[in-house]
């Protein structure tokens, strides 16, 4: 079998190319599903909405964790240790001062 027929055509819209930021991912899971919410939390706001929910399968999420794993390896060879946020001190308002409308 060629390289050519292995290959996957995947298109992004320019809508999703843009991205969204999130700094918070919520995961639950059920026996037939994990369910990641991924959130930006702006500082000194109480409330915030989820940017983006992405839904799959056990197989795919373990898939998920293993290339997230590979590719956090990739960038700490190249760019050095990743500071686990539970050794940096961080208040949850992020030092700014709170909203107000």
């Amino acid at each position: 079998m060629s390289e050519v027929a292995n290959q996957l055509n995947i298109e992004i819209s320019e809508e999703v190319s843009e991205g969204a930021y999130a700094n918070l991912a919520i995961i639950t899971h059920s026996h037939a599903e994990f369910v990641i919410d991924f959130v930006n939390v702006m500082p000194g706001t109480p409330k915030s909405k989820v940017k983006s929910r992405i839904i799959m399968t056990p197989f795919h999420a373990k898939r998920l964790m293993k290339a997230l794993v590979d590719n956090v390896q990739k960038f700490e060879t190249t760019n050095g240790t990743i500071q686990d946020i539970e050794s940096v001190e961080i208040p949850f308002n992020f030092g700014g001062p709170p909203a107000q409308a």
